[in-house]
């Protein structure tokens, strides 16, 4: 489904990445794990278009990627949810909701899509009216999910989902993730909770310092011992 080969991305002068590659297949949850500054979201915003590879490629079921604006990334089915969630908070649940809707072939889906956003999230129904900057951490999370959701990708990428959320909260949003995924929504997670995301994913990458080090099926890496230390703390 997704398939980046040798990608370069610079700030400026300041290479982040350096020849990454990886694969996404169509079903699969995906994990890009490392630490602080080893690119996974600089790799997530250039699968996007928030930012231009110097080379390499992006493709998408075969259509190159690396030419088109964010908007038509959408178009073809890509969701990103940012680290940080990004709505807006002075407008509404379902006026964030109905916003994520703006593809012209999510648009026709929006009724079929909000009903199975609320199936997902009740919460998020009960608070439809309710400004989104009065949501709890983990209700904001909820919406910036139900959003990328409404875009009806193929391909949804979040970044640091469980960020700030307490521990019960996170059980229920790796238990949510997997219910999409099972709907057929393919999945790429950059998470810093790295044995959640070994245990719901299909396939695993390891970044440092822009460089793909190790890869694998990610029940292999969370019996990995370089893993266990480096990331698990044991």
């Amino acid at each position: 489904m997704l398939e980046v080969r040798d990608l370069h991305v610079s700030y400026g002068d300041v290479q982040a990445l350096w020849g990454v590659s990886f694969r996404v297949r169509a079903g699969q949850i995906v994990t890009l794990l490392g630490g602080n500054g080893a690119g996974k979201t600089t790799t997530l915003r250039t699968v996007s278009g928030i930012l231009r590879p110097r080379s390499g490629s992006i493709r998408l079921d075969g259509a190159e990627l690396t030419r088109l604006p964010p908007h038509g990334i959408v178009a073809l089915g890509v969701g990103h949810i940012p680290e940080g969630r990004r709505l807006w908070p002075g407008m509404t649940v379902l006026e964030n909701l109905e916003l994520g809707a703006y593809p012209a072939a999510a648009r026709a889906r929006r009724a079929e899509s909000l009903a199975w956003v609320f199936h997902l999230f009740p919460r998020l129904e009960e608070r439809r009216r309710q400004l989104a900057g009065t949501l709890s951490g983990g209700e904001q999370q909820m919406l910036a999910i139900g959003r990328a959701l409404m875009v009806r990708p193929r391909l949804l990428m979040l970044d640091e989902p469980s960020l700030g959320l307490a521990p019960l909260l996170v059980v229920e949003l790796f238990q949510t993730l997997q219910a999409i995924n099972r709907e057929g929504v393919t999945i790429l997670l950059v998470e810093q909770n790295v044995h959640q995301a070994l245990a719901i994913a299909h396939e695993a990458y390891v970044l440092e310092t822009g460089r793909v080090v190790s890869s694998g099926p990610a029940r292999d890496l969370l019996r990995d011992p370089n893993i266990k230390e480096a990331y698990l703390g044991l």
